[in-house]
């Protein structure tokens, strides 16, 4: 593979990232208010083929997005419906509606299989894309590989710098005391579950209007993205920029299986298509291993300079969840 060819694969892996990192980054803005979304597979599945249809029928892809957006967004107001108002489990209601979804994105994109809607195309920047390396790999990408960038920086700082971030961490965290400060901890959840849904609708058309345009049903490659989404967020630890490193992890793993599939075949091309899946999960596992008793009784029979190291590495893989996920809230 040529250094050229290097490149360009990489910046292949950025663009296969991008719908990952809305999604993440949406699931994360709804579990800071205390939302958890678990129809997130559904989700992504049924935005894909709406908005497919809606850039189909419209020949428009920005109504496509939107369209995608507003899926997302629907379907989270669904699940703040039945766990904020209705009091039911945001377990059982978001697995409900990932299954839901998922049939009734195969059965009603049915009709549209095989069909050629618009997509969106590359857009390299004038005067950047020239730069080496990076004009490559960052600046010769479509506007919503560049909005996924710019989406984790934003969201990074709403959350940690500003003041509506800290009532957004407020009501997943403490609502009681965001309560008696003055948040109207209900309806900040519901606005929250609702933008963080929108975002995460999103991911749907950038893949159907982009990285795997057009919609296939049950071969669409997509069944399956939304748990991965789900153990991205636990990996970022509910924080944007660790978030983003596990979606182009996870996006580099995808990548390897098709790098790899030339020099390995013995190996069945099934095997190195579902790998990234396992491996997140395995990765996911290390997050909060330091917190398992029995690698604290193993650390305590190492020199005390390798368990300080290496108790001080596990801590920074730890991701504690917002306190408040999934408990409802209900004024005294």
């Amino acid at each position: 593979m040529t250094d050229s060819a290097i490149l360009i694969s990489l910046a292949g892996v950025l663009a296969a990232a991008a719908p990952v990192v809305f999604a993440v980054l949406g699931e994360t803005i709804s579990e800071r208010a205390g939302v958890l979304n678990l129809s997130m597979n559904g989700m992504i599945l049924l935005s894909a083929m709406g908005s497919f249809a809606v850039a189909l029928a419209t020949k428009n892809v920005f109504l496509g997005f939107l369209a995608g957006a507003a899926i997302g967004a629907l379907i989270s107001l669904i699940v703040a419906f039945a766990s904020l108002t209705l009091m039911q489990s945001q377990v059982a209601v978001g697995f409900v509606l990932a299954l839901l979804c998922r049939d009734l994105s195969y059965f009603l994109g049915n009709p549209i299989m095989g069909q050629v809607a618009p997509r969106i195309s590359q857009l390299p920047i004038p005067g950047l894309e020239g730069i080496p390396i990076l004009g490559t790999l960052i600046f010769r990408q479509d506007m919503m590989t560049y909005l996924s960038f710019v989406l984790v920086i934003l969201a990074w700082f709403f959350i940690f710098r500003t003041r509506p971030g800290l009532t957004l961490r407020g009501i997943g965290e403490r609502p009681a005391a965001a309560f008696v400060r003055g948040a109207n901890v209900n309806r900040l959840r519901y606005v929250y579950a609702m933008i963080g849904g929108a975002i995460a609708g999103l991911a749907g058309p950038i893949y159907s209007l982009s990285i795997k345009a057009g919609w296939k049903g049950t071969i669409s490659g997509l069944d399956g993205i939304g748990w991965i989404v789900l153990s991205i967020t636990i990996f970022g630890g509910w924080k944007p920029f660790r978030a983003a490193l596990g979606c182009y992890l996870f996006a580099i793993l995808q990548w390897l299986g098709l790098v790899l599939q030339p020099s390995l075949p013995s190996v069945p091309s099934q095997v190195l298509q579902v790998a990234p899946f396992p491996l997140m999960i395995l990765t996911l596992l290390f997050v909060n291993i330091g917190n398992a008793e029995w690698v604290e009784r193993s650390l305590a029979r190492l020199p005390e300079n390798v368990r300080r190291e290496i108790a001080k590495a596990l801590r920074a893989m730890n991701a504690t969840p917002p306190a408040a996920l999934g408990v409802p809230f209900e004024k005294e």
